[in-house]
């Protein structure tokens, strides 16, 4: 009797000091923010997307579809109470760790949630905080604390879906200040940029002079032969897929101003929070991956429009 009621006291004192450590990480977030999703925090992450990442970053770009699907086919097995695969499905990390990925990482794990660096280890908050107890110290390896590690992987991989939703809010902001047309993406601006170009183009060449040649491709608009619209689509997903690499130094200190990086850590931390003490819910999930989809999806049907009206 005297032991289960030492081992009930001690789960409390697990669940208190537990309770205790995730809010004094709620409480770190603001200084984090404003510590490394300012400009000058931003680009300071930023220096270690000079390298590899700006390889990594095409790859990406594709991969996110395929990463939105593993998510949409975990919350599909979970409605049809296929709970193994919905797990399997969830815990899927197929987009390629970049370098500025594996920095955020690192960075929330030994500053904000002070747990130790595999390559580095240091001071560990959660340990300190719950390992004061022998009995405590006992039962730590029964309580739940999986998931952790998926978790982070999600949060990080939030940053290649931001990076999308960047350069395509870059192409809509390219089109409409230069062509005044809709394109959300590479697919839309290419064909409209290389039409641009080709009725420039025939305008100048035009053997009566540029105002006799605007007026009269004015009425028959010249065409962009296939092989300008390729080069020039490919030219701008190309542009586009580097620009991802770097798109944090201007999508960091925005989110921050709008509160988007706090929110997200803090939903990073209460879904920590009810892993590790409750052994409850599904981890952390990052919905920016949808929206990039959603984006995909208005560039493609704007491209199909302007492909069936010519």
């Amino acid at each position: 009797m005297a032991r289960a009621r030492r081992e009930v006291d001690a789960r409390a004192a697990v669940i208190a000091a537990s309770r205790a450590y995730f809010d004094a990480r709620r409480a770190k977030v603001d200084g984090f923010v404003d510590r490394w999703f300012s400009v000058r925090g931003s680009l300071r992450l930023h220096r270690h997307a000079l390298g590899w990442d700006i390889a990594r970053a095409p790859a990406n770009l594709g991969l996110g579809v395929v990463h939105a699907g593993t998510r949409l086919g975990a919350g599909a097995a979970r409605l049809l109470g296929a709970r193994g695969a919905a797990d399997w499905l969830g815990t899927r990390q197929v987009l390629l760790e970049t370098d500025v990925m594996r920095e955020v990482e690192r960075l929330v794990t030994t500053e904000l949630l002070e747990l130790p660096d595999p390559h580095a280890p240091k001071r560990d908050a959660l340990a300190a905080a719950i390992l004061a107890d022998p009995e405590v110290r006992r039962l730590l390896a029964e309580a739940p604390g999986d998931g952790i590690g998926d978790s982070l992987a999600e949060y990080v991989g939030s940053r290649a879906a931001v990076g999308e939703i960047t350069t395509t809010l870059a192409t809509l902001g390219t089109g409409a200040a230069v062509l005044n047309k809709l394109t959300p993406g590479a697919l839309a601006l290419g064909p409209a940029l290389a039409a641009s170009m080709a009725q420039s183009a025939a305008i100048a060449a035009f053997p009566f002079g540029a105002t006799a040649g605007s007026l009269w491709y004015g009425m028959f608009p010249a065409s962009a032969s296939g092989a300008l619209v390729a080069s020039t689509t490919a030219g701008l997903m190309l542009s586009a897929s580097v620009l991802a690499a770097f798109a944090g130094v201007i999508a960091d200190p925005v989110q921050r101003g709008l509160g988007l990086h706090r929110r997200r850590l803090l939903r990073l931390i209460d879904a920590l929070d009810r892993q590790f003490v409750d052994g409850a819910g599904g981890g952390f999930a990052a919905r920016e991956h949808y929206v990039a989809r959603l984006l995909d999806l208005m560039d493609a049907g704007v491209t199909a429009a302007r492909a069936i009206r010519s």
